[in-house]
């Protein structure tokens, strides 16, 4: 069945992921078909292929493209396939469901608003298939349709379907994913895809392309609280120019000249003085999104890695150097005990140690659980060298979102559930015994000199 085009310019990724062999792209390509997104004559020409080579044309030939994909039957890397329902364009990611493509997946997943996500009804829930749930959680995708497919090599059985979806459903809600749809599809066959199926009469919502329709791209993150993470500090020489220029990217909200903004965690408060501009007009406001530079009306020492937020707002940003975390371990080396690893969050980085492992998908050895290994995922503790300034993912993905190095590999990833620390502003190391009491020595200098001899150092 042909589906009129989008009228609408409007479009939107959505991820296609799953364990291997469980039919994501053969749904994709049922998509393509039953929707008429095909270039003309490509189906017959992929179906008289197949006729040529004595091989049984599947749907999934019609985006597995890649020569090592149609003889190992698997998908390797991240495909991206256009299609048009009759309410938006699509840029659907085939993301490769092998646990051995994890990193892969990862990478086409970062750029979906949305995903879909296959479950084969004749294998179940399988271990991978939670690991892809706990991928779509890290990666703050909120909005999830569980396809449970083959259902017609089970007859379209309603208790196997009410059975995946009831263990699914409860896993899933421990990683705060709520699905909004559990739909029993035959990709083979077509079923539930386009058209509703006459063999579920007891499946009465909605098709899989229906609930695509009903998905929302999501909002700009500039109606929240600013925030914007300092990426570093310019100063100038030439010319008698004596600005310091503290830039970065706002990953939140928006900000005017003349507003009084403060930093995280040294706690320094200042005004913007001018929203600079590289070789363009000058401009009164910054918003979400873009990479801006800001001159202050007073001069404070700060540096990469703090947070600048606007002083006032009841913004969720703390600062913590103990945190819970849910992370998922992609290093050849396990993530183990007694090891100090470098924490990637925003344009902070600080040693960080793995304290406690809570819990993490897999067996444990005698009730512990004494390291992550390749492809785990767990709910963990981390204890940080010096406090950074965070968030909790589910507040702001920017900041509560994490990469872990090991060596020089980035090793693991995760997201902030929680900040286990007191909150802290350090605002009382403006002292000589705070700085003797220790913490970051050339900042705290900087802030004496310019307190005690603000003579003898104007431009400080």
């Amino acid at each position: 069945m042909a589906i009129a085009a989008a009228a609408s310019s409007e479009r939107m990724n959505i991820v296609i992921t799953g364990h291997v062999d469980h039919g994501k792209s053969t749904l994709v390509g049922r998509l393509l078909a039953d929707t008429g997104s095909l270039p003309e004559g490509k189906l017959q020409a992929v179906k008289d292929s197949c006729k040529k080579n004595g091989r049984v044309f599947e749907y999934a030939f019609l985006l597995d493209a890649l020569e090592d994909e149609q003889r190992q039957g698997i998908t390797i890397d991240s495909a991206r396939i256009f299609f048009k329902s009759a309410v938006r364009e699509y840029i659907i990611i085939d993301a490769p469901g092998h646990i051995e493509f994890l990193r892969n997946m990862l990478s086409g997943a970062s750029r979906a608003v949305a995903a879909v996500l296959v479950i084969d009804a004749v294998e179940g829930v399988a271990e991978n298939s939670k690991r892809h749930g706990l991928l779509l959680s890290l990666l703050g995708i909120s909005q999830v349709l569980v396809a449970v497919n083959k259902l017609d090599a089970l007859d379209y059985d309603e208790a196997v379907f009410n059975r995946i979806k009831k263990e699914y459903e409860a896993y899933l809600e421990t990683l705060k994913v709520k699905p909004l749809a559990f739909v029993p599809v035959s990709a083979r066959e077509g079923k539930n895809i386009t058209e509703s199926a006459p063999e579920t009469p007891w499946y009465t919502g909605k098709t899989a392309l229906e609930i695509l329709d009903n998905f929302h791209n999501l909002p700009s993150n500039e109606d929240s609280f600013f925030a914007m993470p300092v990426q570093d500090v310019y100063r100038f020489s030439n010319d008698n120019d004596a600005r310091r220029i503290y830039a970065g990217t706002i990953v939140s909200g928006e900000i005017s000249s003349g507003d009084t903004v403060r930093f995280l965690p040294s706690g320094k408060e200042a005004h913007i003085k001018n929203i600079e501009v590289w070789n363009a007009p000058a401009k009164t406001r910054a918003i979400t999104g873009e990479a801006a530079g800001f001159t202050l009306e007073e001069e404070i020492y700060v540096k990469r890695g703090e947070v600048m937020v606007k002083s006032g707002e009841n913004a969720p940003v703390k600062t913590g150097d103990r945190l819970r975390a849910n992370v998922i371990w992609l290093g050849s080396r396990p993530f183990r005990f007694g090891k100090n690893y470098l924490l990637k969050l925003g344009s902070a980085k600080v040693q960080a140690r793995l304290e406690k492992i809570e819990s993490f998908l897999g067996e444990a050895e005698n009730g512990q659980y004494g390291e992550l290994r390749r492809h785990d995922c767990g709910s963990v503790i981390l204890s940080l060298a010096r406090p950074i300034t965070l968030s909790s993912f589910y507040d702001n993905a920017s900041l509560g979102r994490f990469v872990i190095v090991d060596g020089y590999d980035a090793s693991g990833g995760g997201i902030v559930l929680e900040n286990l620390s007191a909150e802290r502003t350090w605002q009382s190391m403006n002292s000589f015994e705070g700085l003797a009491a220790g913490g970051d020595f050339e900042e705290e200098l900087f802030t004496l000199l310019k307190k005690y001899f603000p003579h003898r150092f104007p431009n400080l």
